[in-house]
C-alpha cells in the first residue's frame, strides 16, 4: 500500500463521474469537505491482498501515528490509484479503505472519498515540515488462508525484514554542525544552505515518487548518452557508445583509486541460491527488494550488491592479521534491485546498475573507523575528480545512539571536513548490519536526493559468514568489516554531473561535462572543402578524442550544433589558420552564453593545454567515426 499523508486546511472533493469499478454511493457520498484534516491518499496494491488485516492495521498505525504528531483530529480517507502502477483488486482495495476508515473511527472525525469514481478536489497543504510525508506499507505474511474480502490469495513480494524495519524505524533527525553541536532537523535556520534544506525535507518526508521527468532525462537523450529500453523491465537502460565511453571511464577511474588504497579486484556470480542458509539471513538484513527467478528447481535472486559473493570468497580465504586491513573490490556491472515503479527516472533511480563495491576486513572496531575516516576522504577526492564538488552534495550521516556516544568526536570530524552542516539520523536500536554509515546526497532540480559514496561499519556478517582472521598468538578473531562505494552508482554519478549543469544553465551558465568524460574533447570544423586537409592535420596532431565535422553545412550551423553537444574545444580552420598554422579555439569552459572565448594558438600549445587539463585521469579513444557524416543517428 502507498499513502500520501497531507496535514490541510481544508479537504473538499466533488464526484463527477463514475468508472466501470465504481462502488455505489448514495447522493450524500457524492462530496465532502473536512476542515483542519490530515488527508491519507492511498493506494491499494495487490501485495495487500494477501494479509488484508494486516494491511489495514498498519495503515491506521501509520496514519494515528502522523495524526497525533501533526495534532490533527479530522481524517479523509482518499483513494488515489495514481500512487501505484500494481493496484490490488477493486473489491479488496474498497475492503481495504472501508477497514481503515472503521478503525480510525473510534479516535478521529473521519470521512470516506467513494472508490472508483472521477473526482475533483481541492486541498490546501499547511506547508509545514511534516505536512507532507509519503508512507509504503507492506504487510506482513499470511497464515495461507483465503482473504476473505478479496476471495483470492495472492503470492506476495518477497520483501526482506530490513525494509520492512525502515518503514518502522523511529528516526530521531539532527542537524550536525561543524562545531559538534546537534540541533532538531525540523527548527534548525537552514539559511544560507538551502540545499540541505531540501535535502532534509526529502528525507523526513519520504517522498520518493517522481511527478515529472528531471532535466537529466531530456539531456541524456539530446547528448545521446543513453534512453529508456522498452523490450526490457523498466529501470534497465541502453547505452549508446558516448554514454558507453562514460561509464567505461568512470568504472577504470575508480577502480584505479580503489588500487592505489590496496583494494585487490575479483569477479562474483550475478545469482545466488535464495536458500542457502547463510544468505537467506542476508536477504532478511539488507534494505532492498530482490529479483528472484527459478533454475534447476531452485529459487535464485540476482544480486543487489557484490557483499554476498565475496563474503562467501573471504570465508574460504586464510587471513593473517598480516593481510589487515584486507580490502576486495568489484565493479558489479550489473546489480540489480527490484525498485518502486513510481520511483524510476532516468539515470537516478534504476533496477539495473553498475556498483564499484569494495569491503575492507579490519581487526576491530578501532581500526575500522580510522578506515572510515580515511575512505570518507577518498570518497570526496573521487567525486571531486569526477566533477562533483563537496559543494554540490548533502552529507547524510546515520548511526546509533550508543555509537554517536562513544564516538562524538569522530562524528564531529566528519562535518568538520566537509566545513558545513550534515544531516545526521540517529536510532535507539540497530535496525540494520551496521553502526554507522555515510552518504553524499546530490539533490537535483526537482529537489530529489540521490545517494552517491557511502562506506558503511557492518557488525554482524564477520559472524554470520564465519568469516575469521589469524591473529599474532594464533588465535581466530571476527573482523569487522567496511562496505564503500567510492563514487556510488555509475550511472548515478552521469545523473549528478547531467542535473548539476542543467540548473547552472538554468542560472545563465555555460553547461558542460569534464573534460576527461566528454566524449568528443575536440572538433575541428574546416570553413570550406578547401582546408579539410589541413583540418586532418590539426587532428592528427592532438592526442585526444578528436573528430572532424565534414558534413556540408554552414559553419555557424556546425558551430551551433557543437554547442548542443557541449563540446569542450571548438577549432575553426581557414585560409589564415592554413597560412599561419594556427587554430582558432572556443573554449567552452571560459565562455559565456552568447560571448564565446575564442583564443589563436598552434595546435601543439592546445595538446598541451589538454594534456594538462586531464592529467592522470583515464583515457579512451573515440567511440564513433571521426568524420560526423559517417555517424548514425541513435535518436
Amino acid at each position: 500500500m502507498q499513502l500520501l499523508l497531507i496535514h490541510s486546511d481544508y479537504i473538499e472533493y466533488e464526484v463527477k463521474k463514475s468508472t466501470p469499478v465504481a462502488e455505489k454511493i448514495e447522493d450524500s457520498f457524492k462530496q465532502g469537505r473536512l476542515e483542519e484534516a490530515l488527508t491519507a491518499f492511498i493506494a491499494v496494491e495487490k501485495v495487500d491482498e494477501a494479509n488484508v488485516e494486516g494491511a489495514i492495521s498498519k495503515a491506521v498505525e501509520e496514519i494515528k501515528s502522523v495524526a497525533t504528531q501533526v495534532k490533527a483530529e479530522n481524517i479523509m480517507v482518499y483513494p488515489y490509484a495514481h500512487l501505484s502502477s500494481d493496484l490490488s483488486s477493486p473489491k479488496a482495495g474498497v475492503a481495504v479503505l472501508k477497514g481503515i476508515e472503521d478503525a480510525l473511527s473510534g479516535d478521529f472525525t473521519v470521512k470516506r472519498a467513494p472508490f472508483g469514481w472521477y473526482k475533483a478536489f481541492k486541498i490546501s497543504c499547511k506547508g509545514h515540515p511534516l505536512s507532507e510525508l509519503s508512507r509504503s506499507i507492506v504487510p506482513d505474511e499470511s497464515t495461507g488462508t483465503e482473504s476473505s474480502a478479496c476471495g483470492e490469495v495472492v503470492k506476495e513480494e518477497v520483501v526482506s525484514e530490513a525494509l520492512k524495519a525502515e518503514s518502522t524505524a523511529k528516526s530521531y533527525w539532527h542537524v550536525l554542525t561543524p562545531d559538534g553541536e546537534l540541533h532538531d532537523a525540523t527548527t534548525f535556520d537552514f539559511t544560507g544552505h538551502d540545499n540541505l534544506g531540501k535535502f532534509v525535507d526529502y528525507e523526513i518526508s519520504k517522498k520518493r515518487a517522481v511527478e515529472k521527468a528531471p532535466p537529466h532525462v531530456e539531456l541524456m537523450r539530446r547528448l545521446e548518452l543513453a534512453d529508456y529500453e522498452p523490450g526490457s523491465d523498466s529501470g534497465n537502460m541502453r547505452y549508446y557508445p558516448k554514454g558507453r565511453l562514460m561509464k567505461s571511464l568512470l568504472e577504470n577511474y575508480v577502480l584505479e583509486e580503489t588500487s592505489k588504497v590496496g583494494a585487490m579486484e575479483v569477479e562474483t556470480p550475478l545469482m545466488y541460491d535464495m536458500n542457502h542458509p547463510t544468505l537467506k539471513k542476508y536477504l532478511d538484513r539488507f534494505p532492498a527488494r530482490q529479483y528472484s527467478i527459478e533454475s534447476d528447481k531452485r529459487q535464485m535472486f540476482l544480486r543487489f550488491a557484490a557483499c554476498f559473493g565475496q563474503f562467501l570468497m573471504n570465508h574460504d580465504m586464510t587471513i593473517s592479521y598480516k593481510n589487515l586491513p584486507l580490502k576486495m573490490v568489484e565493479m558489479t556491472r550489473y546489480s540489480f534491485r527490484k525498485e518502486q515503479r513510481g520511483e524510476l527516472v532516468g539515470l537516478r533511480r534504476l533496477r539495473a546498475f553498475t556498483m564499484p563495491d569494495m569491503h575492507s576486513l579490519c581487526a576491530d572496531m578501532e581500526g575500522a573507523i580510522d578506515q572510515f575516516g580515511k575512505q570518507y576522504n577518498m570518497c570526496i577526492a573521487v567525486l571531486d575528480k569526477i566533477g562533483i564538488k563537496v559543494d554540490d552534495f548533502e552529507v547524510a550521516i546515520r548511526f546509533t545512539r550508543d555509537f554517536y556516544n562513544e564516538n562524538k568526536d569522530f562524528i564531529t570530524h566528519l562535518a568538520k571536513t566537509v566545513d558545513k552542516p550534515v544531516l545526521v539520523e540517529m536510532w535507539d536500536t540497530r535496525f540494520f548490519y551496521f553502526v554507522l554509515k555515510f552518504e553524499f546526497n546530490f539533490v537535483d532540480a526537482l529537489a530529489k536526493a540521490s545517494a552517491l559514496s557511502t562506506v558503511q561499519i557492518d557488525v554482524e556478517n564477520a559472524e554470520r559468514y564465519d568469516i575469521n582472521y589469524i591473529d599474532s598468538d594464533g588465535s581466530a578473531n571476527r573482523p569487522v568489516i567496511l562496505h564503500c562505494s567510492p563514487s556510488g552508482a555509475i550511472e548515478r554519478c552521469i545523473y549528478g554531473l547531467l542535473e548539476k549543469e542543467a540548473m547552472k544553465a538554468e542560472e545563465g551558465g555555460v553547461p558542460m561535462l569534464p573534460l576527461w568524460l566528454s566524449p568528443t574533447q575536440v572538433r575541428v570544423l574546416p570553413i570550406a572543402e578547401k582546408h579539410m586537409d589541413y583540418a586532418m592535420q590539426v587532428a592528427d596532431k592532438l592526442n585526444c578524442r578528436v573528430d572532424i565535422d565534414d558534413r556540408e553545412d554552414t559553419v555557424g550551423k556546425k558551430i551551433r550544433e557543437a554547442g548542443r553537444e557541449w563540446i569542450p574545444y571548438v577549432v575553426v580552420v581557414g585560409d589564415s589558420e592554413v597560412e599561419n598554422g594556427t587554430v582558432n579555439v572556443t573554449i567552452r569552459a571560459e565562455s559565456e552564453p552568447k560571448k564565446p572565448v575564442k583564443v589563436e594558438m598552434t595546435p601543439e600549445e592546445l595538446n598541451a593545454r589538454i594534456a594538462a587539463e586531464t592529467e592522470g585521469m583515464p583515457y579512451k579513444g573515440l567511440c564513433l567515426a571521426k568524420m560526423l557524416s559517417q555517424r548514425p543517428k541513435f535518436l
